[in-house]
């Protein structure tokens, strides 16, 4: 039992997530799970081994679904305890499906045209390069 940490009966100060040890899982402690399992699924999805996924990986990609489920931007940035809306934004501007979505309400005659096609390189200005997103 560690003593630094004794638990609490009230249930807002209890930990969630505890080590081996029972003490709160540090970052430390998140960054190993995260790098462990990466490695091990790497072993079957071979991609992976590739990637530089880390514990900012998870909050990234944790805002981008709350965002697609339609969470609004000011209850995410809360959520992550981000100091300010403008930090949150940053995972608006990153999701090319929002994009997508976006330019298909402004567009629709452009991008009706361009589903189910893959995104090639073409210099054909830009409403060419709206028809291949």
């Amino acid at each position: 039992m560690n003593t630094l940490h004794p638990p609490s009966d009230n249930p807002a100060e209890q930990r969630v997530f505890l080590n081996d040890r029972g003490t709160p899982l540090t970052r430390f402690g998140v960054r190993y799970l995260l790098r462990k399992y990466v490695d091990m699924a790497a072993g079957e999805e071979t991609t992976l081994a590739e990637k530089s996924i880390h514990p900012h990986s998870l909050r990234h990609t944790t805002a981008i679904h709350l965002l697609k489920a339609g969470v609004d931007i000011a209850t995410i940035s809360q959520w992550l305890g981000h100091s300010g809306l403008n930090v949150t934004m940053r995972y608006a501007r990153a999701d090319i499906d929002m994009k997508r979505q976006a330019l298909e309400q402004v567009f629709p005659d452009v991008m009706s045209s361009a589903k189910d096609q893959t995104i090639i390189a073409y210099d054909g200005g830009m409403l060419g390069w709206l028809r291949r997103l």
